[in-house]
């Protein structure tokens, strides 16, 4: 067995005993080659189950976190999903295997062009690439079937909420610091919104307003 296929491999069943056990999502992750979205110092650390620093001061989520919040939302091949946080960009990577359409926000400038670049390089067509104020969502492109949003709120954003479909979900991470926060799952109904607590997670927090350091 090659390197390549040995850490394919591993990194796969690092995910499943995680929980990581939609086919689907699973099948993406495979495709989606972590180690385009990791640079420099840590290049070599890309299939380990870690978060990792990247540009801005952020960070790309371990593996099993994207693999559990993209299961969590229970993407369709017809769904129109925004990701709030596009950081490295494999989130929305991973995403575009699954759905018909990502959009993705980052306040950073810098950010949202390198995830740009390897998008392009990946050939990944049906993503586009936005830097804004995620916390206020896209009104120009809403309402969404699918949102996630990879930084810490107090609570869901009532402007996210807002953009969800009738029957949409939306995963995002809740917590007032970094140490307490847990993973909520909202499913919009007719009557209201449902709350599911998922797991502890500990994301960044989400930011209003764009970064001064492009």
């Amino acid at each position: 067995m090659t390197d390549a296929a040995e850490r394919k491999m591993q990194f796969l069943f690092a995910l499943r005993s995680k929980g990581v056990t939609d086919k689907s999502v699973l099948t993406a992750m495979e495709r989606i080659d972590r180690g385009a979205f990791v640079r420099g110092l840590f290049a070599g650390r890309a299939y380990e189950d870690m978060p990792l620093p990247i540009a801005c001061g952020q960070t790309i989520s371990q593996p099993s976190v994207v693999g559990l919040m993209t299961q969590a939302l229970k993407v369709s091949l017809r769904d129109k999903v925004l990701e709030v946080g596009t950081g490295s960009g494999y989130q929305a990577a991973v995403l575009s295997e699954l759905a018909r359409r990502v959009y993705t926000v980052d306040r950073h400038k810098r950010l949202v062009a390198e995830a740009r670049r390897v998008f392009e390089a990946l050939d990944l067509s049906n993503i586009t690439a936005f830097t804004a104020d995620g916390s206020f969502g896209l009104p120009d492109q809403a309402p969404f079937d699918r949102i996630v949003v990879t930084a810490a709120a107090e609570d869901p954003p009532g402007p996210l909420l807002a953009q969800l479909k009738i029957g949409g979900i939306m995963v995002v991470p809740v917590g007032q610091s970094d140490a307490v926060q847990r993973l909520i799952r909202v499913t919009r109904h007719e009557t209201g919104f449902e709350y599911e607590e998922l797991r502890p997670v500990r994301f960044v927090p989400l930011i209003e307003g764009l970064a001064r350091d492009g």
